[in-house]
């Protein structure tokens, strides 16, 4: 028997707006580090990252522009709305994505947020910005496909 790949069922959070943006050669996953009461923000949905983006610095990879909502529970030691949070990958892996960066020009954007064995994961895509005309032409493919699919449903 082969086995499938697992999917995240629990996923906290999609960015859907970066599929139309950019051209998405691979993607990764990491870890977050995170504080109690970002944790639980984050698992009720109380987050946003529409502009946030990933930087690589001294060898670690960052996360900035993550907007996490205050824990409604917490105390006074609830943690900062905005931050620059580190994400956890492989020493090769940081490499590897810092080459691409600098020799190709491609941006390290976030994809999506999920639970995997009870703990936070990112899925971190390699992207490179989309012009207009491929933009119009991935709408197009998708009306194209939405007809057919509809025609072939009917019958």
């Amino acid at each position: 028997m082969s086995k499938k790949k697992k999917t995240p069922s629990n996923v906290l959070g999609e960015n859907r707006k970066a599929r139309h943006n950019y051209t998405i050669s691979e993607s990764i996953e990491c870890g977050i580090v995170l504080k109690g009461t970002e944790v639980k923000s984050i698992k009720i949905g109380k987050f946003s990252f529409p502009d946030s983006f990933c930087e690589i610095s001294n060898g670690e990879l960052y996360i900035k522009n993550l907007q996490i909502t205050p824990y409604d529970f917490g105390n006074i030691n609830n943690h900062h709305v905005d931050g620059v949070r580190k994400l956890l990958a492989h020493k090769m892996e940081i490499n590897k994505l810092e080459r691409k960066i600098v020799e190709k020009g491609f941006t390290l954007i976030p994809l999506k947020f999920y639970l995997k064995n009870g703990r936070v994961k990112v899925d971190v895509g390699v992207c490179k910005g989309k012009k207009m005309y491929d933009k119009r032409a991935t709408i197009k493919e998708k009306d194209i496909k939405r007809d057919t699919e509809r025609v072939f449903r009917i019958k």
